[in-house]
């Protein structure tokens, strides 16, 4: 198998070797268009201009110089100056456009060169004729061409080196961009999983405790906790594995079984937490209007996530939410009282986990924001302002709704 390096040595021997036998058939040519045997200053000249060919890659300028003032030797050696004579400084030429640095130095370099040519191409004695004009056109255009092509190729390699750059930056981009989208999925299904499981699993909790505190005073009340506790971890169940058919979906259309939960079961949710022993009181205000399901989706997560911190978390056993659909703006607002534990103990030992964090992403990906912290008064508070749509937009957005 021929290596790159074999396969590139190969080539450059064979240009050596084309100039040398081009640059010796040179020799041959007189002035009176006849040909002769090459002569000992014909093999001289094709030795000496070829010997230093080899180096034309490292030394492009130092070797077209050499290789230009060998040719304007041959008139002085008795042979005639022509485009075959010279053929070792068209490779120089040609070597010098492609690895001199900047463009400008190379163009000056192969001028200089055929400017030097041009000065030696011209008869030692007698007048100039036009067959000496002519040959010394083709001596100066000579290594102009050889620079044309070697900028052309030049200029080539560079346009195949920038797209293969290009390429490479786009694979790169392509890799980058696959895994901050992995990253972005492992988020949002930890945050999905957080939000539909942990609130069962912590109304679960609770009515566990409630039934656990009352199971030797008052019986019935323990069955009915019982009872409800069957009930919501039947629900945390059907929740799992829902989300875990959702993750398992590998089409891009793929879509849940059901709509998304907003706002309108907002009474169901509210209803699942006093059954837990917590107290829930509700106010609004304001017009209600309908919403994009991004952001009814995430006032509902909202509500959800932190009044299971304040079943987790809180002292009291009370909690307040708040609508305010004023200033263009839904202003979602949950509370605890902040008052002694009544009847069995909060949660409040637990530790912290990801909801505030949660809670605020999701604000931030509807172009909302969220902030957390304690109330002056006691007990902790949560507000979320989400954007609402033009009311022209909610009016098509709540008729588009009724007539699906």
């Amino acid at each position: 198998m021929v290596t790159r390096t074999g396969t590139r040595r190969w080539r450059e021997g064979a240009a050596v070797a084309a100039a040398f036998v081009v640059c010796l058939l040179g020799g041959t040519v007189r002035v009176e268009d006849t040909l002769t045997a090459p002569p000992p200053a014909s093999w001289l000249l094709a030795l000496v201009s070829c010997a230093v060919l080899p180096a034309r890659h490292r030394r492009p300028l130092a070797v077209l110089a050499f290789t230009t003032a060998a040719g304007v030797a041959a008139q002085p050696l008795g042979l005639l100056l022509s485009p075959l004579v010279i053929a070792p400084a068209l490779v120089a030429a040609y070597a010098c456009t492609l690895h001199v640095p900047g463009e400008r130095r190379a163009a000056g370099a192969v001028t200089l060169a055929a400017v030097a040519l041009l000065a030696g191409s011209g008869p030692l004695a007698g007048d100039l004729s036009w067959r000496d004009a002519s040959r010394m056109g083709t001596v100066v255009a000579a290594p102009l061409l050889a620079g044309l092509i070697g900028h052309a190729v030049r200029t080539r390699r560079a346009y195949l080196a920038a797209v293969e750059e290009r390429a490479r930056r786009a694979e790169e981009s392509r890799e980058l961009e696959a895994r901050r989208r992995v990253a972005e999925e492992r988020v949002r299904i930890a945050r999905e999983l957080h939000d539909l499981v942990a609130h069962q699993i912590t109304l679960a909790n609770a009515q566990a405790t409630v039934a656990a505190h009352f199971f030797d005073s008052r019986p019935e009340q323990t069955r009915v906790s019982l009872r409800e506790l069957v009930e919501t971890t039947g629900h945390a169940l059907d929740e799992l594995r829902a989300t875990v058919g959702l993750l398992r979906q590998t089409g891009d259309t793929a879509a849940p079984d059901g709509p998304a939960p907003g706002l309108d079961r907002l009474p169901d949710l509210l209803e699942s937490f006093r059954r837990a022993g917590l107290e829930v009181s509700v106010r609004e205000e304001g017009e209600a209007r309908a919403l994009p399901p991004g952001v009814d989706l995430t006032a509902y997560r909202i509500v959800q996530e932190a009044l299971t911190n304040v079943t987790k978390h809180a002292a009291g056993r009370g909690a307040r939410v708040g609508l305010d659909w004023g200033g263009g703006r839904l202003t979602v607002t949950v509370s605890d009282d902040g008052g002694a534990a009544a009847g069995p103990p909060a949660l409040s030992d637990r530790p912290p986990g990801y909801g505030l964090i949660g809670m605020r992403e999701r604000a931030t990906a509807v172009g909302g924001e969220l902030t957390a912290g304690p109330c002056p008064e006691g007990g902790f508070l949560v507000t979320a302002r989400l954007p609402l749509p033009p009311v022209r937009e909610a009016a098509t957005t709540d008729e588009e709704g009724r007539t699906a």
